[in-house]
């Protein structure tokens, strides 16, 4: 058996040993059906692996079951298979962490900065999250669409006036929108991009400690964060 037959396999070995632990160790549960049920789970460990899975337990059941003699195999693993199968195994067993991949300085607004100073820090600094607090309390999060919406239904009652109207008054419009979550520094990559999947609503993901909404910001993240970078990767 060549050299990457052996790492492919002793590294299949260990996941699948890992994908029955989370589930208990059931008796007589094949690998395929453990990796669908872990891909239903709410924390789902496999992420967005369960094809690539389902495909690398075809080529194992190929190495073991239609193997020739000792030395000798009819499916060896390519380069690309061993080193999937190794990035899987990463994944799973050292899942990466929102922090420090999204980490960065997260500015937050009290409520009673004036829409003007938002428009202007949008223009000069292209910012399109304004976290909102009131005497280090968390508020809600203003974003170019809530700021799109409060705007699409003034102007059905007339002409907008932006004087006097502050950061609170655009939360109070979008009230009954929840467009953000907070999670814990040590909550997966895996986990933040199920939310982005699940909840339609969501626009972006604020990073605390402990996963407090009062706590220090630590990074945000956005969509195109976790997409973005999938697309260059």
């Amino acid at each position: 058996m060549g050299e990457r037959a052996d790492i492919f396999l002793s590294t299949f070995n260990r996941i699948e040993k890992e994908l029955k632990r989370q589930l208990g160790n059931p008796e007589n549960m094949s690998f395929s059906e453990s990796v669908r049920r872990l891909s239903r789970r709410r924390d789902n460990l496999i992420g967005g692996n369960e094809n690539d899975l389902l495909q690398l337990a075809q080529l194992r059941n190929a190495i073991v079951h239609d193997q020739v003699a000792d030395d000798f195999v009819i499916a060896e693993p390519n380069e690309w298979a061993v080193e999937r199968i190794k990035k899987i195994e990463e994944n799973l067993l050292r899942p990466e962490k929102v922090l420090p991949r999204f980490g960065k300085k997260v500015t937050g607004f009290e409520r009673d900065l004036p829409v003007v100073e938002i428009m202007k820090i949008i223009t000069e600094k292209h910012f399109s999250q304004f976290p909102v607090y009131h005497s280090g309390k968390f508020m809600g999060l203003i974003t170019l669409r809530t700021i799109g919406f409060y705007f699409a239904q003034v102007s059905l009652t007339g002409t907008i006036n932006l004087k006097g109207l502050v950061a609170e008054d655009l939360l109070l419009t979008n009230s009954k929108r929840v467009n953000f979550k907070f999670v814990s520094a040590n909550t997966k990559v895996s986990e933040a991009k199920k939310m982005f999947q699940t909840e339609g609503t969501l626009e972006a993901i604020l990073i605390t400690k402990d996963g407090n909404s009062n706590g220090n910001l630590l990074g945000i993240i956005r969509p195109r964060d976790i997409y973005g970078q999938e697309k260059e990767q």
